[in-house]
């Protein structure tokens, strides 16, 4: 896997760009192995595309501009739903098993974090196919992710966005009422949950049901076990058999320890409609991803598509991984260090050129000081006695430039 590596001085802007860039890198490298082809969105997008939506963004939330026509635009504040838009009304474009992943900024500003009004998101999102199957290679790749980025204690939470839904479909609360009983069940308020359902005209064994949710948390059997006593219907009873062979197949793939089942998991999006989940990792109380399935918005494009997908805050990220301490490195590393004395520049300087030219990073210097914080596989030196090249603290001398580069072409293979 790629590395992330810093020296001590954290509060440099390069170092602060090379841990961002190397866990890019990573996020991007297990993206690409599970099939997904990188794609963009543009920076400003139409405010109607987002308005119109139903289920989207608070619209309080965007950060608006108008241009020199007169049109209000907004910067980006989701990726989603304009790569949904393009996959629904580009008619060039199978929708079929269209697997994209993106490494965008985008823009939001909320009364939470008000100096935060932009943040980097790493996602992928796959169109075409609604399988438990599907869900479940789409989980695996965000725990694999995490296990590259040398994270040893995450769990994934996994709900479904239609099993609450269902409940609601059978009261007739107004938007207000629904709001404030998500919020309750989302900070698990058991204290005040009960007295508000008292208050509401529900009937007894939907309110049992309603109340019942916000403590189905934890091993994903016993979720499964408590959840079916409040089936009241045929489609929680299909939303519960959803859940029970996506766990069968994160078993098979060995990925089961890092899962957890938490029915009452609720996402702001509305646009989710079935599978939901979200990763924590133990540095930081917020979740690092997030995802789900979609299958229903690209019906507001005039295509129902299948689709699921997740983001990861790439800042979240960072910011866990020097809490963990994960990337206090005092090295920098490299492929090739070259120190070399005065008399040998011109045979060293040219040799650095060379191996640059063909991909390798090379530091060089004449004081050999100056490299000692630097990590490299080859530590090579063009000496007025002899000429070395160190690898694996083993030194083999070399007499010209052309068998240091047969040298070093040999043991990297």
């Amino acid at each position: 896997m790629q590395r992330y590596v810093m020296d001590n001085n954290k509060n440099t802007n390069a170092q602060d760009f090379l841990v961002r860039d190397q866990v890019i890198q990573v996020l991007k490298n297990r993206f690409h192995t599970y099939g997904y082809k990188q794609v963009r969105t543009q920076a400003f997008e139409s405010y109607d595309m987002y308005s119109n939506i139903i289920g989207t963004i608070n619209k309080d939330e965007m950060i608006k501009v108008i241009d020199s026509y007169g049109k209000v635009l907004v910067l980006r504040p989701d990726v989603t739903i304009p790569l949904t838009r393009t996959t629904a009304l580009n008619k060039a474009i199978s929708s079929k098993n269209q697997r994209l992943f993106y490494v965008l900024d985008v823009f939001r500003q909320s009364t939470e974090q008000i100096d935060q009004k932009e943040s980097t998101q790493a996602g992928i999102e796959c169109f075409g196919e609604n399988s438990p199957e599907i869900d479940s290679e789409v989980i695996m790749m965000a725990t694999h992710t995490l296990k590259d980025l040398d994270f040893n204690n995450f769990k994934i939470e996994i709900g479904h966005a239609g099993f609450f839904k269902e409940l609601l479909e059978l009261t007739n609360l107004n938007n207000h009422e629904i709001e404030i009983l998500q919020s309750l069940i989302q900070s698990k308020n058991l204290a005040e949950i009960e007295p508000f359902l008292s208050s509401l005209s529900i009937e007894e064994n939907i309110k049992k049901a309603i109340e019942t949710i916000p403590m189905m948390y934890g091993n994903p059997r016993q979720v499964i076990e408590q959840a079916k006593s409040i089936i009241l219907n045929d489609s929680m009873q299909k939303i519960l058999q959803n859940l029970i062979d996506v766990y069968d197949i994160l078993q098979d793939c060995n990925v089961d320890h890092a899962v957890l089942y938490n029915l009452g998991l609720i996402n702001n999006m509305n646009y989710y409609s079935g599978i939901i989940f979200q990763g924590f990792v133990d540095t930081i109380g917020k979740p690092v991803l997030m995802g789900g399935r979609y299958d229903r918005l690209g019906e507001q494009f005039g295509k129902p598509t299948p689709a699921i997908g997740f983001a990861f805050e790439v800042d979240y990220l960072i910011h866990a991984l020097n809490q963990e301490g994960s990337t206090d490195k005092q090295d920098t590393f490299v492929d090739v260090t070259i120190i070399y004395d005065k008399e040998k520049q011109k045979e060293a300087l040219l040799a650095a050129y060379e191996l640059r030219d063909t991909g390798y990073q090379v530091l060089i210097d004449r004081a050999e000081e100056k490299l000692n914080t630097v990590t490299s596989t080859f530590r090579v030196q063009f000496s007025n006695v002899q000429h070395s090249i160190l690898i694996q603290n083993k030194k083999q001398e070399f007499k010209h430039s052309a068998e240091l580069f047969s040298i070093i072409r040999k043991e990297d293979v």
